[in-house]
């Protein structure tokens, strides 16, 4: 049984994974009134029994349910949220991705935010784990991090937001924040969920040198904001079961093979290392993201989980490229506290990226192959 990251295979996923056709016409159907919630949930548990098959077949150990339940990486989680909505913006979706545009919808405060202990997840994590146990595989379970609220109400407000008026003492919404996560983490530990991770772009959004400028044209300080962020994530972990992994993965963005943000980790570096998190997930599959220097504040222990190879295109990464960049990440990082994983997930959104579900498999079986060769697994 899996009780610490270091019992973890050194090639993972991120999470999310190219909805097949019938997934996004039985959602189309839904959001159409043609078929019921029941006929919806049916299919997707079929396909996340399908997916999770595959998923053992390509040689995973730590399986997901692809995000085949939701529409957006963060949106669905966070709606659902005692205290949050979701809304339609005016001016579309408030970050617009290189080259295209999100469809406009997102979520925003209007109460005091808590965990809803009939959360919609957490029932589609039972049945995950369902599956996953029957094959001998890890269940892993994927959020949005707990940033992901605070950079949508403070840092990248479309304007709309009350949280003002709902939290006149900004304090008591990141404790707020804080034991909402702490409570979900109790509830999936409670069903048994032993691998969580945190998905979050607001790292990446406070490393971009044009968002960092426009905070300080707002008056808000961006390694302040790096504090903060560190603050409400490590007072959201402080009572994690030593026996439940929890990781982050931080995105520059991702949707239908585009990107929001650019820039190397060094800004952020010393926070985001800082957090009580057993590893990261960071992406390194392009000039965008910088080098490994900034990996040298990574504690003793921690692992890293090198996203090398790219989710966005189907071009394969040279092989012997992938180990010479392993063992660059080596002068930072010892190699058992490193593993490898794609950059990203394949569909962070319903649309999913511009590839086909072989060119999907053929980028996981790289990974596996090039773990195998590099650790022995």
């Amino acid at each position: 049984m899996t009780k610490t990251i270091k019992d973890l295979a050194h090639y993972d996923i991120v999470g999310s994974f190219l909805r097949p056709e019938e997934l996004k016409k039985a959602r189309k159907d839904f959001s159409e009134g043609k078929i019921s919630r029941d006929e919806l949930k049916e299919i997707e548990d079929r396909l996340i029994d399908e997916l999770v098959e595959k998923e053992k077949e390509v040689g995973l150990k730590a399986v997901t349910d692809g995000e085949f339940n939701r529409g957006w990486w963060h949106i669905d989680f966070l709606e659902n949220l005692d205290g949050v909505e979701g809304y339609v913006p005016q001016t579309g979706y408030n970050q617009q991705f290189k080259g295209t545009d999100a469809p406009a919808y997102n979520v925003r405060v209007v109460g005091k935010v808590k965990f809803n202990p009939n959360h919609p997840f957490l029932k589609n994590f039972s049945y995950l784990k369902e599956v996953a146990d029957k094959r001998n595989l890890i269940a892993k379970a994927t959020i949005p991090s707990p940033t992901m609220l605070y950079r949508q109400e403070i840092l990248a407000n479309d304007g709309s937001s009350k949280l003002k008026e709902i939290y006149p003492n900004i304090e008591e919404f990141y404790a707020d924040l804080s034991q909402t996560y702490a409570d979900a983490i109790k509830a999936f530990y409670d069903l048994g969920c032993r691998y969580l991770q945190f998905d979050d772009t607001n790292w990446a959004f406070l490393v971009d040198k044009n968002k960092r400028e426009t905070l300080l044209e707002k008056g808000i300080d961006p390694n302040e904001a790096t504090k903060i962020s560190k603050k409400i994530i490590n007072n959201a972990l402080a009572n994690k079961p030593d026996d439940l992994i929890i990781t982050t993965h931080v995105c520059r963005g991702n949707h239908a093979s585009s990107w929001l943000f650019s820039g190397g980790y060094e800004a952020v570096a010393e926070d985001l290392f800082a957090t009580d998190y057993d590893g990261y997930f960071l992406e390194f599959d392009d000039a965008r993201s910088g080098s490994f220097e900034p990996l040298r504040f990574v504690p003793a222990g921690k692992r890293v989980v090198l996203g090398l190879v790219t989710s966005k295109k189907p071009e394969l990464e040279d092989k012997d490229e992938l180990k010479q960049k392993i063992q660059e990440a080596t002068k930072y990082v010892d190699l058992d506290n490193l593993a490898l994983s794609t950059q990203c997930g394949f569909a962070s959104t319903e649309e999913g990226n511009k590839l086909t579900e072989k060119d999907q498999e053929n980028k996981l079986e790289l990974v596996i192959e090039t773990a195998k060769e590099v650790w022995g697994d």
